[in-house]
C-alpha cells in the first residue's frame, strides 16, 4: 500500500473527527468510522445537524 494514501486517509479521519466535535458528537467514534468508510463518513457528517 502506498504510503502517501495511508497518509491521506488518516488525515481525512483526523479532519473527521474534528469535525464530528465541532457538531458535538464523539470524536474518536466518527475517527474510527472514518478509518473504515473514508470520504463516506464524512459526507454522512455533514448532513447530519448539531446537537
Amino acid at each position: 500500500m502506498d504510503n502517501q494514501y495511508v497518509a491521506e486517509w488518516g488525515t481525512l479521519a483526523l479532519t473527521n473527527a474534528e469535525l464530528a466535535q465541532g457538531k458535538n458528537r464523539t470524536g474518536l467514534n466518527w475517527f474510527l468510522l472514518s478509518l473504515a468508510l473514508g470520504p463516506l463518513a464524512t459526507f454522512i457528517l455533514l448532513l447530519v445537524e448539531k446537537r
